[in-house]
């Protein structure tokens, strides 16, 4: 297990939490993704009933070895989880780490809820963790996402072509972006705002 991150990390804001991923969320986590039926996305990985058990076996294994950091998204007022993300492909030794696996039900997708997260998340990643650069990756067809990640302040660095086999046995074209951590404080700020003002 890396040293750099701790799986008991807990991320708290204003109006939600980050919690670590456990087995117990599986039911919690399936309902959410059931909110506009998530996993019917071909562009990207949500758990359906069939596939939640290996979602989170797959993501806590990442975990143990110290290669991720997942989370489910809780909101503080009512205590639902609506949706999950996680530090990914992390490498201790050069600090850096990505932000992926995210996906939110439907009735929080374009609410201040993804801005929250991407705050706490990047937070942690650059003034706790001292992260000297945070990626996303996201599908090239994915564009909601792809606008979303740019929204953030993130650069885009360039498309890795024919970069995965889906399990349709397509493609995918992968869109990297990346923060670093000389922008991280005009970041900060711009999320901040964004948040104030939920317009982001």
């Amino acid at each position: 297990m890396s040293s750099w991150i701790d799986p008991q990390t807990l991320l708290r804001g204003r109006t939600l939490s980050l919690e670590p991923l456990a087995p117990a969320h599986a039911h919690a986590l399936v309902a959410a993704a059931g909110d506009g039926e998530l996993w019917r996305l071909w562009y990207t990985s949500v758990p359906s009933l069939e596939s939640i058990a290996g979602y989170i076996d797959t993501a806590l294994a990442q975990a143990r070895v110290g290669l991720a950091l997942p989370f489910v998204v809780r909101l503080q007022d009512t205590g639902e989880i609506v949706g999950s993300t996680r530090y990914c492909n992390v490498d201790a030794r050069n600090r850096r780490l990505e932000i992926g696996y995210t996906w939110y039900a439907k009735r929080v997708q374009r609410s201040a809820v993804n801005t929250e997260c991407k705050l706490l998340l990047l937070q942690h990643a650059f003034e706790t963790l001292e992260t000297i650069a945070v990626e996303f990756r996201t599908h090239w067809m994915n564009r909601a996402s792809r606008a979303a990640i740019a929204r953030l302040g993130a650069k885009q660095d360039g498309v890795l072509r024919n970069h995965q086999r889906l399990a349709d046995g397509s493609y995918r074209d992968t869109v990297v972006f990346s923060i670093i951590e000389s922008e991280w404080p005009g970041v900060k700020r711009h999320l901040q705002s964004a948040l104030d003002s939920h317009d982001l």
